[in-house]
């Protein structure tokens, strides 16, 4: 028995039955205030970023009315306002925490996606995401009281101060790591199921999919957790600010001690700075600038991603 029912060109099922109700343009009642609601969050944080902006502008010029941009912008260890020499270790130690949580959250990240059985994610995806809760001042006095004496100078025999940049990174890229391991791993098991069917069956092996399809799918969203745990590490004030030092140092070896540019800031607002003062004003300065370089790392890494990211 067949059915002639007409439904209509390029209508859904029963649209064009007579007394069908008209869904088109119908929202529900919540849609609307739902959506409002979404359009103000995601706006919010613009408005967060220029407020921002706006609290570091005055402070600023006020600064820079009274210290020329050749001693801010300087090399002068020994000079009060010089810059350099804390981003200098800012990026010392930045880059110190990612060749340690790179590896390690990526290798976290696609055991969890690709190897890992559901009873073992399960438990272990957890565990990973639970360093991310522990206190950055525990991982400070963790990097002063064992990383130095115990694991470098003892286990490695190094000759470090102990207030040391090379601490510091150590400890820094630990408390990364779950912030690049989980967000990489939602990322890998975003990709769909038919990539890595389709390479196991042109004869890949398991390794050479996940590194040869589903890393190179999964780019933008690995990108992103990179990039947020650069910012992470870059932004982080306590470990540097117990574990590094209090001296500026422009130096390249990562054994001594080092002020970085968050450390800086914490010591400049404990509050022997009046507040107006140039000595206080300087804290305002040297934020503008972390807060620049964090665009400008940002805006280089959407670049690079979306020129060589495979879309699929």
């Amino acid at each position: 028995m067949s059915s002639n029912i007409s439904t209509g060109a390029g209508s859904p099922f029963g649209a064009g039955l007579p007394g069908a109700p008209n869904l088109r343009g119908r929202r529900r009642p919540g849609e609307t205030v739902i959506k409002a609601v979404l359009f103000v969050s995601a706006m919010l944080s613009v408005v967060i970023t220029f407020g921002i902006i706006a609290a570091l502008i005055q402070p600023v010029l006020d600064f820079f009315a009274e210290v020329a941009f050749s001693e801010f912008f300087s090399f002068d260890e020994g000079s009060r306002f010089a810059v350099l020499p804390l981003i200098s270790a800012t990026l010392m130690t930045t880059v110190i925490a990612l060749l340690v949580a790179v590896p390690l959250g990526l290798g976290a990240a696609m055991y969890l996606s690709e190897y890992a059985s559901a009873r073992a994610r399960k438990y272990l995806k957890p565990t990973v995401e639970l360093l991310a809760g522990v206190p950055s001042v525990v991982y400070g006095f963790f990097a002063v009281m064992f990383v130095t004496p115990t694991l470098l100078q003892d286990l490695f025999g190094l000759k470090v101060s102990f207030l040391n940049a090379l601490s510091a990174g150590l400890v820094l890229g630990v408390m990364i790591i779950p912030t690049i391991a989980s967000l990489a791993e939602d990322a890998l098991s975003a990709v769909p199921q038919a990539l890595r069917q389709a390479s196991l069956a042109m004869g890949a092996n398991r390794m050479q999919t996940t590194l040869r399809v589903v890393l190179p799918a999964a780019l933008s969203g690995v990108a992103a957790a990179i990039v947020l745990g650069l910012s992470r590490a870059i932004g982080e004030t306590m470990i540097v600010t117990i574990a590094a030092g209090s001296q500026k140092n422009l130096s390249l070896d990562p054994r001594e001690g080092m002020q970085t540019m968050t450390g800086f800031m914490a010591s400049t607002a404990g509050g022997e700075n009046p507040v107006g003062s140039t000595s206080y004003n300087t804290l305002f300065a040297v934020g503008l600038t972390l807060f620049v370089i964090t665009l400008v790392i940002n805006i280089i890494s959407i670049a690079l991603v979306r020129r060589y990211r495979q879309a699929y």
